[in-house]
This record gives structure tokens, C-alpha cells and sequence, in this order.
């Protein structure tokens, strides 16, 4: 069975790094095969088994980001992205709460409930809660201080080129999340909805709640939809939410991630942007 293992460092990829995963590769005792080299990352295909915790160890040794798929399986049609702190730097809800003067207390829910120390939905309401009365025009002025993650449009603009749908997945807030799909272009996106009366915050989200298995089912049914496999599929994210997404596609990636889900994920990037996702999936940004 042939597979390819990339190595993606977005900062500096030496050639140095190339030859020392040529030498784990021969260390491992795989047969090589074809390699091609990006700017940024390298593709080495090869034919055998490797031992998955020293590629790790290796990795971490080099500061690079690793994967390693199987070729036939490695081409995904299917991304669904997580948005905030994976395609933007926002955590919108923090921003809002700041500018509602109860940031500290909202952070410090958020920060547990991505985590996974915490219940998410409740999480979700306790801190919505905290913004009643507030005014509707906050939501413009967070949205304001917009920051893109890294590597964020280059992944937009390199999935579209290469006829792969994108589908932004929240559970966070529409106001936020249909405004990231516009200027990114992406297919669609999911998320909670604000309550607002008279132009003020309720403090209240309307039902449903999307938790942390709303992106899953989000995933599997709109791979039934496109008549894709799970292994067509990709998904991207950092938060305990996102996790059972990562688990259920093909290629789940932990982007600059919450440890526990840093150890549980089986793809992560680490000391890339979002670029690294391309890489992974077989599409070069360069070409």
C-alpha cells in the first residue's frame, strides 16, 4: 500500500528537514518512493508501516507538522472548518462579553468549556446570559475587530480552486459566522442564534443549541447529501467541540489546539498556519 508522509513547516522548511525525514523514513525500513518538494513541505511516498509515536518524537524534534495517509485516500472533497481561534484568532463571545464589561468571567468559561472541562451548551448559556440588556449595535462592533488566522484566505482561495466545498461549523453565532462565509467565500455555515428584543441582547440563545455534536452530525450528513465517504471528508478545529468531528472524518486536524484535544486528535498542526491543511490534503498554495 502506497502512502505519502508530509512535512509541512510554514515558517522555514530547510532542505535538511527533507533529508532528515528521507532518513526516518530508511530508519523505519520502508521502501521510498517519489518525493516532492514545496517551499514550505515535502511529500515523501513510501511503502510499509512506521512506527506512529517516533514520527511524532521526530516532528517535535524538527518543529514540523507531519501526516501520513494513504495516497488513494489522501484527496478530500469535503472541509468543515471550526472558525473561532481556527480561521479567525476571535473569540467573538470574549469580545462581546469585553465590551459588555464582564470579560474576565466570560473568558474564564470559555477557556474550560474548549477544554472539555465543562459542558459546552451550558457553558454556552451561562456566559450568553451575562450580556442581557447590552445593545445589539456591540455584536457590529465586535465583529469590527475582526483578525484573521494565519493562513486562513490562502486555505479559502486554495480549497475553491481545487473543487473543495467548505462549510463553516460554530458554536458560536450566526451575526458572526455568516459574515466569515461571505468574505471567504465558503459553501455555508452553521451556528447559534442571539436572542434580541428592542435592539438589546436577551441573554438568551434560541433553541436548538449547537454543541459539540452538532458539527459531527453537520459533517455526516452533508457527506450523505454530496454522496461522499467519511474518508472524502475533512474537518478542522481546536476545541473540545470540534472533536468529534476530527474523529468522524477522514482527515480531522487539531489546529493550534486545547491539549486534551491535541492527545486525542490523530492529525495536528502545531507550528504551521492553516496552509498546512492544503498541504495535508494534497493541494499546493504554490502552484
Amino acid at each position: 500500500m502506497k502512502n505519502i508522509l508530509t512535512v509541512v513547516n510554514t515558517e522555514n522548511l530547510p532542505l535538511a528537514t527533507r533529508w532528515g525525514a528521507e532518513e526516518f523514513l530508511r530508519q523505519q525500513g520502508v521502501a521510498l518512493g517519489e518525493i516532492a518538494q514545496f517551499s514550505v513541505a515535502v511529500d515523501l511516498a513510501f511503502t510499509g508501516e512506521i512506527d506512529p509515536a517516533q514520527l511524532v518524537s521526530w516532528a517535535a524534534s524538527h518543529r514540523v507538522d507531519v501526516a501520513v495517509q494513504n495516497a488513494a485516500q489522501r484527496h478530500k472533497k469535503l472541509l468543515i472548518s471550526d472558525m473561532e481561534s481556527t480561521l479567525v484568532e476571535n473569540e467573538f463571545l470574549d469580545d462581546l462579553a469585553e465590551l459588555c464589561g464582564v470579560g474576565a468571567r466570560v473568558k474564564e468559561i470559555t477557556g474550560r468549556a474548549m477544554n472539555g472541562e465543562i459542558d459546552f451548551e451550558g457553558a454556552l448559556r451561562e456566559r450568553v446570559a451575562l450580556l442581557a440588556g447590552h445593545p445589539v449595535a456591540l455584536l457590529e462592533q465586535a465583529y469590527a475587530g475582526l483578525r484573521w488566522m494565519p493562513g486562513a484566505q490562502e486555505l479559502a482561495s486554495g480549497l475553491q480552486a481545487a473543487g473543495v466545498r467548505l462549510l463553516i461549523v460554530s458554536g458560536g453565532f450566526k451575526f458572526f459566522t455568516s459574515r466569515v462565509r461571505q468574505a471567504l467565500g465558503a459553501a455555508a455555515d452553521y451556528a447559534n442564534d442571539l436572542e434580541i428584543l428592542a435592539d438589546r441582547l436577551t441573554g438568551q440563545a434560541l433553541p436548538p443549541i449547537a454543541g459539540k455534536e452538532a458539527k459531527k452530525t453537520i459533517l455526516e450528513a452533508t457527506a450523505r447529501e454530496m454522496g461522499l465517504s467519511l474518508a472524502e471528508t475533512a474537518a478542522v478545529g481546536d476545541g473540545a467541540n470540534d472533536l468529534p468531528m476530527l474523529l468522524t472524518a477522514g482527515l480531522g486536524i487539531a489546529y493550534r489546539a486545547k491539549p486534551s484535544v491535541n492527545v486525542a486528535a490523530h492529525y495536528r498542526i502545531q507550528h504551521s498556519d492553516l496552509r498546512a491543511v492544503l498541504y495535508f490534503m494534497g493541494i499546493s498554495p504554490e502552484k
